[in-house]
């Protein structure tokens, strides 16, 4: 179940009751049986590079987060595992859709989203609303000891810990977006695991020969 914030719309999609607050802009989060549209996705990497969507076209770049403040374009990501992350600035009524698998994390690609916004559209992080979708979660998601090491100045409370760890991505997120500012009452995660619920969405690590993916987008209305 999400965790209160987030609810299943009788579309098939997913949406975070925080960011509905904000009649300016329009957001989802995909399931199996339906996706938001997305005028604009990436080619992804597992990179930590971010493109400002302005003259892109769809899935023409390679890169793992997008930015934008034109009205009337919807900028999204796929997952099936990774944690998807839409952003919305408050103020100047930016945008952004972030890929953040674990790679991604480990290279702070939502904190390089956050300073890409400051750079393009003046965002203060202050200003800024976090949605996490569905992504694997700890329950399912554990990671190798060389993975892990990567991982320990977020865990602290993993000192002294040796060998394989089980890897809450999306924890991870929320601690680095802190960091960066954002206000952690500003922070929503909809708890939804892709590997176990099955019946609602894709996972690559429970069934990788399946190419489905899920996507995330949110675009700015006025």
């Amino acid at each position: 179940m999400a965790d209160g914030s987030f609810r299943l719309g009788p579309d098939g999609i997913y949406r975070c009751d925080a960011f509905q607050v904000f009649v300016w802009q329009k957001h989802g989060f995909g399931t199996r049986h339906a996706n938001p549209r997305a005028d604009v996705t990436l080619r992804q990497i597992h990179s930590d590079r971010v493109l400002n969507a302005r003259e892109l076209s769809d899935r023409e770049t390679e890169g793992d987060a997008l930015i934008t403040d034109e009205i009337g374009k919807s900028v999204g990501v796929r997952t099936a595992d990774c944690v998807a992350i839409l952003l919305l600035d408050a103020r100047t009524r930016a945008v952004a859709a972030v890929h953040a698998g674990w790679r991604g994390t480990a290279a702070n690609l939502v904190q390089h989203t956050l300073e890409s916004m400051r750079a393009n559209f003046h965002t203060d992080p202050a200003n800024v609303y976090a949605a996490m979708g569905p992504c694997i979660r700890g329950c399912c998601y554990e990671v190798g000891a060389e993975v892990a090491t990567r991982f320990e100045p977020l865990f602290p409370e993993w000192e002294g810990v040796a060998g394989s760890r089980k890897m809450d991505l999306p924890e991870a997120n929320r601690r680095q977006m802190q960091t960066a500012g954002v206000n952690p009452d500003r922070i929503f995660d909809s708890g939804l695991c892709t590997a176990c619920q099955s019946a609602q969405f894709f996972s690559f690590r429970r069934e990788p020969e399946n190419r489905g993916r899920m996507i995330a987008a949110i675009s700015r209305l006025a």
